[in-house]
């Protein structure tokens, strides 16, 4: 076993093995949740909006609030996660959106230390990345993967790791579906071939030779730069993937058309549905890190199934970018995968170290769809909604690197807390007024937990930036406006990790009005329940991927947002922005150099806290 190896894997525990002994998810506390919804509000809104807030809040914890949590309490009583399949269907299924604007993105880190850019190097490069994810569905194939446990050494939920190998969403008309193949050996088999897609055209080939070993990296390599010659020598392909860049209804009645055309059609979808994972072989050169982001975001869409849960790309000079359905899993767990990978090549130094023995292998199969006139229209439709929808937003990458995780050690400060305050300060420079911000809190020690919402604009982070632009502020009252701002942070995240935010309690509250054909209460049509980000309008959209090499993200909530993820690192913070090209108060770049000059005033500020500690 490798130092990596040693690192991910276990020989005493089993992947999956703590499922019985996670916590169940809990009903929250209402009046913990409506308390820290008023404190969300507050900051946001006017005196009088909030005493109007105030009066619907103590009107809804009284009566039908009260009411709708006690029918809340009565569903969960059965069942290990109240909130799983809601969650789902509300932030995912029933949405109508073309999927990639809700699909995670991100450039693949190996150009920055082992894989700089080299002409030539896309099949060479393809195989041993593919080698070393596979590597990864193994372990959790076999149940190898060490089970992952928070700093109380309680068991976290591994689920979403049975869910990014050999899924995919199917289209329905009014709500798609999950379909997931995966299994461990223990559990039986599992479809164990590759979809690989070069030139617009699909193909898919066993990953595992006759013992049930995958194959090795010439190997795949062999197979690899056949399709790529084959799909050189083929005229223009069908196009049928692109349908699935279309909303999401009219993608779901052209695969009824296509299904029903011929029983092959079927077959093929089944073996994209069925596959480990997708693989796209791209045309051309690609660019810096921001140039890969806005890739593997909206680039081309030759060769893309956007319904499948997790996809590379490879550029012909071996640069590399990844694509994932958000629904079956977060994007941590595109991190874990690709952390993985970059260790390992950074252990082989990027070179395969086996065999390079080829033995006689089956050829890759062409997947090919029998299609129509009224398909072909189809198409053409999609390629051209894609065309434009390429052009909808654009994404920056930024990297800091006058400090990092260490700097912020030395200061006894958290960093995450640090870059979320950077981000309110970029904010209220920029625009003079403040964002309601949603950061990711992960709840993965509760049965298939995924994520509490963390509310970060307070009114202890209001107090701070109008100290920050305050040009009678003196720097120790800026100092413990923004320390005070820093403690209330750090509080309110770790609360809601153990599910002690607010949103997750009332959208289960609002489907329950919903499931019980009640008009929908007041608290969600009161003008601040939007204000402070309620139904889907946070204007910052943040998450922190955390301390790897990897960095990703996701197009923002609505028009005027801003997405920002970030990623830390002892002597850096990266920073992936992403903003709708529509709006023209909004820019990526400008964004990230907001966030850079505002860390750049944390410095000073810390720096002076340090200076005067000492006089």
């Amino acid at each position: 076993m490798t130092s990596v190896d040693k690192i991910v894997m276990s020989d005493t525990e089993r992947t999956f093995q703590y499922n019985k002994d996670l916590l169940t998810l809990p009903v929250p506390d209402l009046s913990n949740t409506l308390k820290k919804y008023l404190q969300s509000v507050k900051p946001l809104v006017t005196e009088d909006e909030y005493k109007k807030t105030e009066f619907i809040v103590q009107q809804f914890a009284s009566g039908e609030g009260k009411y709708l949590h006690e029918k809340l309490k009565e569903k969960a009583k059965n069942k290990r996660n109240w909130l799983e399949l809601w969650w789902e269907d509300a932030a995912y299924l029933e949405l109508r959106l073309q999927r990639p604007l809700m699909n995670m993105a991100g450039p693949a880190p190996y150009s920055l230390d082992v894989w700089p850019a080299e002409p030539g190097s896309q099949i060479p490069r393809a195989a041993l990345i593919t080698y070393y994810i596979l590597k990864f569905w193994e372990m959790c194939r076999k149940e190898t993967y060490r089970p992952m446990k928070d700093n109380k050494g309680r068991p976290l939920c591994m689920y979403q790791f049975r869910r990014i190998f050999n899924t995919c969403a199917v289209p329905g008309v009014q709500k798609d579906k999950l379909v997931e193949y995966f299994q461990t050996d223990s559990e039986g088999s599992c479809p164990s071939h590759l979809l690989v897609m070069s030139k617009g055209h699909m193909y898919s080939f066993d990953v595992l030779d006759e013992k049930g070993e995958i194959l090795t990296v010439p190997e795949l390599q062999a197979l690899l730069q056949q399709i790529r010659d084959h799909s050189s020598t083929l005229g223009p392909a069908d196009g049928i993937n692109f349908m699935t860049s279309e909303e999401r209804t009219t993608w779901a009645r052209a695969r009824s058309h296509l299904v029903a055309l011929n029983p092959k059609n079927y077959q093929v979808i089944e073996q994209i549905q069925t596959s480990v994972f997708a693989l796209w072989l791209e045309d051309g050169y690609a660019g810096d890190e921001t140039d890969l982001a806005n890739k593997s975001l909206l680039g081309p869409a030759e060769n893309r199934w956007f319904d499948k849960s997790i996809s590379m790309g490879v550029y012909e000079n071996g640069l590399f970018i990844s694509n994932a359905d958000h629904t079956p899993a977060e994007g941590i767990m595109m991190v874990y995968v690709t952390s993985y990978v970059h260790l390992k090549l950074r252990e082989c130094q990027g070179k395969w170290q086996g065999s390079s023995q080829i033995r006689k292998l089956k050829q890759p199969e062409l997947l090919q769809f029998v299609i129509d006139d009224f398909l072909r229209k189809e198409i053409e439709a999609a390629k051209k909604n894609y065309a434009k929808l390429s052009q909808i937003a654009t994404a920056e990458l930024r990297v800091y690197s006058k400090y990092g995780k260490q700097y912020c050690k030395e200061k006894n400060v958290h960093p995450d807390a640090l870059c979320q305050l950077a981000m309110q300060l970029a904010y209220y420079r920029t625009y003079r007024r403040l964002a309601p911000t949603y950061e990711t809190a992960p709840i993965k020690q509760f049965y298939h937990g995924r994520t509490e919402t963390m509310r970060t604009c307070t009114s202890e982070v209001k107090q701070w930036c109008e100290a920050m632009l305050d040009p009678s502020a003196k720097p120790q009252d800026k100092l413990k406006t923004f320390l005070t701002a820093l403690k209330k942070h750090v509080n309110d995240f770790n609360e809601a990790c153990e599910l002690k935010g607010c949103d997750r309690h009332l959208l289960g509250l609002y489907l329950v009005a919903k499931e019980e054909n009640l008009p929908v209460p007041m608290i969600y049509q009161d003008p601040s329940y939007s204000k402070s980000g309620g139904g889907g309008n946070f204007i910052l959209s943040t998450s922190c991927l955390g301390f790897t090499t990897v960095i990703g993200g996701v197009l923002p909530m609505c028009e005027n947002c801003i997405g920002t993820f970030y990623r830390i690192n002892d002597d850096r913070l990266s920073f992936y922005v992403t903003t709708w090209n529509a709006d023209k108060d909004t820019s990526s770049p400008g964004f990230a150099d907001a966030i850079c000059n505002a860390l750049d005033s944390l410095k000073e500020l810390l720096d002076v806290g340090t200076t005067m500690s000492k006089l």
